[in-house]
């Protein structure tokens, strides 16, 4: 979007302008929200992998 578009001699193209932008950010919302849940899960099943993992055996003690 062009930010230097001037707006105060056209409220129609001001309107016009300022509803694009919104769109763009509405968008740009919804990306970011799907990319979280991406991660979200990706933690999720790093986690119970994790969790299914035997714990490493302890090394005799040496005195």
């Amino acid at each position: 979007m062009n930010h230097d578009f001037d707006h105060d001699d056209d409220p129609t193209a001001a309107s016009v302008f300022l509803a694009a932008e919104a769109a763009v950010l509405t968008e740009r919302v919804r990306m970011l929200r799907q990319q979280l849940a991406d991660v979200d899960a990706r933690i999720r099943e790093t986690a119970e992998k994790l969790g299914r993992l035997e714990p490493p055996r302890s090394a005799p003690c040496r005195p």
